[in-house]
């Protein structure tokens, strides 16, 4: 039997976007100002708008009827490894599998696009914990700092690897 709330989450939408919409720029820099109000500038690593446009970046938009409910993004390091960027779920849209849709599409993407592995960074504060959490479920291991992180208390990595098949 399936409730209303997966139902939902099955019929979202998923849109390469190219962040003309004021819906998802608005959306966007709410998760910008919330990560820079959380930590401190040298621990902050979310992109702005300026750099989710860069062409190493794709971010798609999660829509549920003409409601955007969330985003999320990859960014290719290199060839084989891209990393998860700007994973944001609606105000209102929490707990109800949208984090869960974009990230199984970003997992999806990567392989599809050949990448080895997935990384990312995310905060150690309480407030990341729903997000490690996530993560953690669908596989992701934590790791050491990849590309250019460094060592930093207020940051968490996870990484994982994608199969070739």
């Amino acid at each position: 039997m399936t409730d209303n709330r997966t139902a939902a989450v099955d019929q979202l939408r998923m849109v390469a976007d190219d962040l003309s919409g004021t819906e998802v720029r608005a959306l966007l820099a709410a998760h910008h100002a919330e990560m820079a109000d959380a930590s401190p500038a040298e621990s902050m690593h979310a992109l702005d708008l300026t750099a989710l446009r860069d062409p190493a970046v794709t971010v798609w938009s999660a829509w549920s009827g003409e409601d955007l409910v969330g985003c999320g993004a990859l960014k290719e390091l290199d060839p084989e490894h891209a990393e998860i960027k700007s994973m944001r779920t609606a105000d209102g849209h929490t707990g109800r599998g949208v984090a869960a849709t974009v990230l199984a599409h970003l997992i999806a993407v990567g392989r599809e696009r050949g990448y080895r592995r997935l990384s990312l960074e995310t905060g150690t504060q309480d407030l990341f914990a729903p997000a490690r959490r996530l993560y953690l479920r669908h596989g992701f291991t934590e790791c050491e700092p990849f590309g250019s992180y460094s060592l930093d208390p207020l940051s968490q990595f996870f990484t994982l690897p994608l199969d070739r098949c």
